[in-house]
């Protein structure tokens, strides 16, 4: 009855699957504010070729560079868990598996993509990388792509996460990059929302602002974004192909996957190399989990809307919020964004997946159950997955059935202890997001046609 399922390096994946390839209804096309596709050239402003490439492609099987695998090697594959104590502690009859992205030198799943990201500027000839950060995770992941790729990298880090985790904003330092609390007097769409918000706590549309402006300011630097393209869910499917393998080893095969969903990258990682057999006929549920104050695929709309605040982004087809949306300052800052995947939200659109909210208290309250049982101490990010998969275990209790429920244990917690700390000591709240302000939010999407 094994507990860690460790997949020889020599079978780390040697291509990203690409999900676009088995969809029944394809990602509507980006358009620009004329309301027409935007030509994969105009992305060239911002982003390599091949990464535009990667964007628009339709093959199922892309190949991974090999100096991409070898830096992947530093800690792929990642170990796959069976969850004995959490079941004991459960008392269900359901098996429970986690892939644990937390090994990685930044502690969670984004250098899969960062690596990826890192290279191909390396190889266009950039020499900076600007981009932005939610909770921290993606900031100092491209910083550590930056310093093995010989990059300089600036980071616009939300300025709600900037305060609550300064460790995060240490760590990029540590790796050479520069870290700035969004919005900043920096650029002109930054300047802009601090005159009509002189105390925004930030947002990542903010930051997107800013980091894209400057990008496209100029020539040697380019744009890397941590989720919601389809270029980075691609490089994230290394975990779900992994997770097949190890699950295969054990002769398991899971009924139930379920991942944090903010843009999508996380859930699409792992979920998407099961889609294929879903496709195929497996029944096999794909549950993205959101908070409850960021609710964008249960409570937004399939949209065409900018993935940025100040508009310089296309407009993307997407579950939701308004590109304006102001979440509160709940610790899983990954997950405040306002929209998901064009590709997450068509599978969505089309019922092929599943969404669910869960209240910040019980993330955080399923934090400390697995913490307690396993040992890790989780970022709240990742305790979306956990207290959706509690529900499941639990639900698998009272019926007596025996699932197999596999997460991603995305990230761990220990730059989030002051969140913990304020969990621990009551001070946190649960936040549903009013309807009227969603409404009135939803009110500004741009007029397509």
């Amino acid at each position: 009855m094994s507990t860690k399922i460790y997949l020889p390096e020599a079978e780390m994946p040697t291509h990203w699957y690409n999900i676009v390839a088995d969809m029944p209804n394809k990602p509507a096309p980006y358009l620009g504010p004329d309301g027409k596709p935007v030509p994969p050239e105009a992305m060239l402003a911002i982003f390599p070729e091949t990464l535009v490439m990667q964007e628009v492609s339709s093959e199922r099987w892309i190949p991974i560079p090999e100096p991409v695998r070898e830096a992947l090697t530093m800690w792929r594959p990642s170990p796959l868990y069976r969850a004995h104590r959490l079941e004991k502690l459960l008392n269900t009859p359901a098996k429970i598996y986690y892939k644990n992205e937390a090994v990685s030198p930044a502690g969670s799943h984004k250098p899969n993509t960062a690596v990826a990201q890192a290279y191909y500027n390396k190889q266009a000839g950039i020499k900076r990388l600007a981009t932005e950060t939610g909770a921290g995770q993606w900031g100092s992941s491209l910083a550590l792509a930056g310093q093995m790729f010989g990059l300089d990298v600036r980071v616009y880090m939300v300025k709600v996460s900037y305060q609550q985790k300064p460790y995060r904003r240490s760590m990029m330092q540590a790796w050479g990059a520069e870290v700035f609390a969004s919005p900043t007097d920096m650029t002109e769409s930054g300047r802009r929302i601090l005159a009509e918000h002189p105390d925004s706590e930030g947002s990542l549309g903010i930051a997107i602002s800013e980091a894209v402006e400057e990008a496209a300011s100029r020539a040697d630097t380019n744009y890397a974004l941590g989720s919601v393209l389809n270029h980075v869910l691609l490089h994230q499917t290394i975990i779900g192909q992994e997770a097949r393998k190890q699950l295969e080893m054990v002769g398991d095969y899971p009924d139930m996957i379920f991942a944090p969903c903010g843009g999508g990258s996380n859930f699409g990682g792992i979920a998407f190399p099961f889609f294929a057999d879903k496709a195929a006929g497996k029944d096999v549920q794909l549950v993205a989990v959101e908070p409850t104050s960021c609710p964008t695929l249960t409570k937004g709309v399939f949209a065409y809307d900018y993935g940025d605040v100040a508009g310089y982004t296309p407009l993307m087809k997407m579950f939701t919020l308004g590109h304006d949306f102001m979440p509160p300052g709940i610790h899983a800052g990954g997950l405040r964004y306002h929209g998901d995947s064009t590709l997450v939200s068509q599978l969505y659109k089309d019922g092929l997946v599943d969404a669910l909210a869960v209240p910040q208290l019980e993330t955080f309250a399923a934090g400390i159950a697995f913490s307690k049982s396993e040992g890790i101490i989780p970022a709240p990010e990742s305790c979306h997955a956990i207290a959706a998969v509690i529900r499941a275990a639990k639900e698998c209790a009272q019926s007596g059935e025996s699932k197999t429920l596999l997460f991603n244990l995305s990230g761990h917690g220990h730059f989030d202890m002051s969140a913990y700390d304020r969990y621990l000591k009551g001070e946190l709240t649960d936040f549903d997001y009013p309807e009227e302000a969603i409404r009135e939010s939803l009110a500004h999407l741009p007029k397509i046609g």
